[in-house]
Formats: structure tokens, C-alpha cells, sequence
């Protein structure tokens, strides 16, 4: 199926929306970082809020642009994708399993490379569990954005593996100041093995949302699910100093290829998806 050129109007609003969506983003992480109470070194205390804004970003300039460009009409349809729940539930299972047994199998991989277990988290499953159902609906000022405005618009000109690839990329750069600012949780970690980690997973955001019929419920819960799990086999280097290097555990690194051995064969299974259904109202039956 021939796809259109990457050009027009439609092609500028879409660069246009990734440039406001960072503008935004980025000014009101710098923002946050310069709003440190005297005694307060954590990046995420009384600067908190002004962050979580920068966060909400993708899916407030999502809205914006649609409103302008489609009429208030499909704003709703686009937010009523949060409420498409019903699906198989293999796809919970698959959204709040994954990441989990990602890292479960990083530290076997350590295990057998060094001969030792990696450090395990102390968060009990109750707490992440807690965490996963309390962050879900944060993750919808991202994924109203990513996964309901952005991929089904790029997936027109790249095919949806390939909208995949440049939306994750493009995701992970958004979060690039995190690794220069302090105290946030990725201050100094190795960006390289961040951004392929990040592709692999927009992959299979991508996979889910294109099997579920575009239900921003189940990307929400997928992403709040790796957020809050990563913890179960840290990856972090302490005193870390070096972003941009391709430093790195080897726990991080088994992730990585870990995520990329899964997300490959979906590659290969979202050649020739139609995407059409992703741009309309989320309705019917999951496949």
C-alpha cells in the first residue's frame, strides 16, 4: 500500500506539534529545576507540580492542536480512548506483566554473566501495585499525546513500525534534560542505552495500541506498569556523570536487549497495519 509524502500541511502541523510539545516540555522542566527551596535538594519536592506540568505537556498541546485543526468533535473522540476498556484481558495481563519480566530475566542474565545476582529493589508488590494504579491516569498527559494524537498521524507516512521507531526516538529526546538536571531520578545515566531501551518500548506501546483498537487505557497502564516495576532490578549507576556516553550496567544493557528481542518480532507482525481505525472513535471488539 503506498503511503503519502511526508509533506504538506498535514506534515507541518505534525512537526510543529513535536516542537511546542518540547518548548513546552523542556521550559518548564528548567523551570522546576531552578525553583529550589533552601534545604530542598530533591528534584521532585516543592518544584513537584511546575514538573508534573512539563509532563501533561504531549497531551495538552495534543488537544490544543486537534481542537484547533478538527473542531471539538474529535477532542472527545480522542479522550474517550482512555475509557476504551474493554478488551481481551490478555492484554492487562500483557500490560502489567511485561516490563516486570523484562527485568526479572535482566538480572538472571547477570546472574550468569557474573555469577551473582544484581541488587534487588525493597519496594513491596503491594506498593508498586499502589503505584501502577495511581500513575495510570498521570500517564495520560503523555500517551493522549504519543500514542492517541502523534502515532496514528506518523504511522500515515511511516507504516506503524516505523511511526514506532521515529515516535521513539523522538520520546526519548523529550526526556533528555532529566539527564543533565539535578536530582532527577536520571542525572548522569547513560542516554545512549536509555534511547534504544525507549524505542523498543514505543514498539510495543505501538503493537498494543494498534491490537487493542486504539485503547489509551491499556498504553496508560503499560506505561505507568514500566515506570513502577523498574525498580524490581535497578539499573542506575551511583555518581554517575557521563549522559551522553555509552556507559551503563550491565543489568540497563540486558534490558535493552531484552526489549529489542521482543519488540522486533512485533516489527515484523505490524508490517502492513491499517491504521485507519486509530484515527477515528475507539469502538468494537479488540483483536
Amino acid at each position: 500500500m503506498s503511503r503519502p509524502p511526508f509533506s504538506g500541511a498535514q506534515h507541518i502541523r505534525l512537526i510543529a506539534y513535536f516542537l511546542a510539545t518540547f518548548l513546552f516540555t523542556w521550559s518548564v522542566w528548567f523551570a522546576a529545576a531552578g525553583l529550589a527551596a533552601p534545604g530542598n535538594t530533591g528534584f521532585f519536592g516543592v518544584r513537584g507540580p511546575v514538573f508534573l506540568l512539563g509532563i501533561f505537556a504531549p497531551g495538552l498541546v495534543a488537544l490544543a492542536f486537534t481542537a484547533h485543526a478538527e473542531g471539538r468533535t474529535r477532542v472527545t473522540q480522542l479522550l474517550a480512548r482512555i475509557g476504551h476498556w474493554q478488551v481481551s484481558a490478555r492484554w492487562y495481563a500483557f500490560a502489567l506483566g511485561y516490563f516486570a519480566v523484562i527485568k526479572l530475566a535482566a538480572a538472571l542474565i547477570h546472574r550468569i554473566v557474573t555469577g551473582e545476582w544484581p541488587p534487588f529493589g525493597n519496594t513491596p508488590v503491594a506498593m508498586m501495585l499502589a503505584g501502577i494504579a495511581v500513575s495510570t491516569w498521570v500517564q495520560a498527559g503523555e500517551e493522549v499525546g504519543w500514542r492517541g494524537y502523534a502515532l496514528p498521524r506518523l504511522a500515515k507516512y511511516f507504516g506503524l513500525g516505523g511511526a514506532s521507531l521515529v515516535l521513539g526516538a523522538l520520546w526519548a529526546l523529550w526526556h533528555l534534560p532529566l539527564f543533565f538536571l539535578p536530582d532527577s531520578g536520571s542525572t548522569g545515566q547513560s542516554f545512549p542505552a536509555y534511547l534504544l531501551q525507549v524505542m523498543a518500548l514505543s514498539v510495543v506501546l505501538a503493537f498494543l495500541y494498534w491490537k487493542t483498537n486504539g485503547s489509551l487505557l491499556l498504553v496508560m497502564l503499560l506505561h505507568a506498569s514500566v515506570n513502577n516495576t523498574t525498580g524490581i532490578v535497578p539499573a542506575a549507576i551511583g555518581g554517575a556523570v557521563t549522559p551522553i556516553a555509552l556507559g551503563g550496567s550491565l543489568v540497563a544493557w540486558a534490558t535493552v536487549a531484552l526489549s529489542w528481542a521482543v519488540a522486533l518480532p512485533l516489527l515484523v507482525r505490524m508490517r502492513g497495519a491499517d491504521v485507519q481505525g486509530m484515527l477515528t472513535s475507539a469502538s468494537g471488539a479488540s483483536h
